[in-house]
């Protein structure tokens, strides 16, 4: 702690936006990338899909702290197999996909 100077002032992290206005479908905004929660109408909530689009692995940081709060596992889409932190090859493969396709939004 010694060597970090007094007036030091990290960049802050970022954080992203919550919009809960609609209970069923929910949105997070990161610097990179969105997701959209589809919660539904149950209650209790059975299922959550979460849509993301956007680039970089920080998005996965919210994804996984989603399912521990709710105390779920995390099933990646594109490769059809349950992840856990720290694997990001489905998403990196997206993001490939994504990226080959004309006119593909980030």
């Amino acid at each position: 702690m010694q060597e970090i100077p007094d007036d030091y002032a990290p960049e802050p992290l970022g954080r992203p936006e919550a919009d809960l206005s609609d209970p069923t479908w929910g949105e997070l905004l990161g610097l990179t990338w969105s997701m959209e929660l589809n919660i539904g109408e149950d209650d209790p909530v059975d299922p959550v899909m979460l849509h993301v689009r956007g680039s970089g692995d920080d998005v996965l940081t919210p994804v996984f702290r989603l399912a521990e709060a709710l105390q779920r596992k995390v099933i990646d889409c594109a490769e059809g197999n349950l992840i856990t932190p720290g694997q990001t090859s489905g998403w990196h493969a997206f993001q490939q996909f994504r990226d080959r396709l004309p006119d593909s939004s980030r």
